[in-house]
């Protein structure tokens, strides 16, 4: 996968732009990750208000402010509660993020060859603020050519490279707090 986060001020603005571009909205999404100190990468425990299952989910990645390429490794969890607690008994909280998620899903083409999916996260993160982000399933053979497709998107609606944000949300909650 390949992705990119933004700062951004104002939801509203990216939102028009991304109807403008015929993208589908999804759904509008409580989601609550409790992410966990683990030794490499990043876990957490997704859930998702009004579902009865969660997802674990695995991720290594760069820190970097640019589209950049994440390993992911997801679980659905059916009895989140259970879980959850047993993650607690077993490996110590780091911190919990909380946001309202707003999904879309964008088709990109280009003269006549379709490209993937992209899914558009518009983002509003409880002690952070307001964020864009894109994510694109990739192949290794078709990484720079994707990371280019998320470039031309963030052009499109008016993003700029300085407000690319480097860490995860985890992170910055975590900054926010110290």
């Amino acid at each position: 996968m390949v992705e990119l986060k933004a700062r951004v001020n104002a939801l509203d603005t990216i939102r028009r732009k991304v109807m403008d571009l015929r993208a589908h909205h999804i759904g509008t999404f409580k989601q609550i990750d409790v992410y966990f100190k683990v030794p490499k990468g990043r876990l957490k425990l997704r859930e998702v208000e009004g579902k009865n299952t969660a997802e674990l989910v695995y991720y290594e990645r760069e820190n970097v402010a640019k589209p950049k390429r994440s390993n992911v490794f997801i679980l659905e969890v059916q009895n989140p509660a259970v879980f959850k607690s047993l993650l607690e008994k077993v490996l110590k909280t780091r911190v919990t993020v909380e946001k309202l998620r707003e999904i879309y899903r964008y088709q990109g083409t280009k003269v006549g060859a379709k490209y993937p999916y992209i899914q558009v996260h518009l983002d509003n993160v409880k002690k952070l603020g307001t964020f864009v982000e894109f994510e694109m399933n990739t192949l290794e053979q078709t990484e720079k050519r994707d990371k280019q497709i998320l470039e031309n998107l963030m052009r499109k609606l008016g993003i700029n490279g300085n407000q690319l944000v480097k860490y995860s949300y985890s992170d910055l909650v975590q900054c926010a707090t110290s």
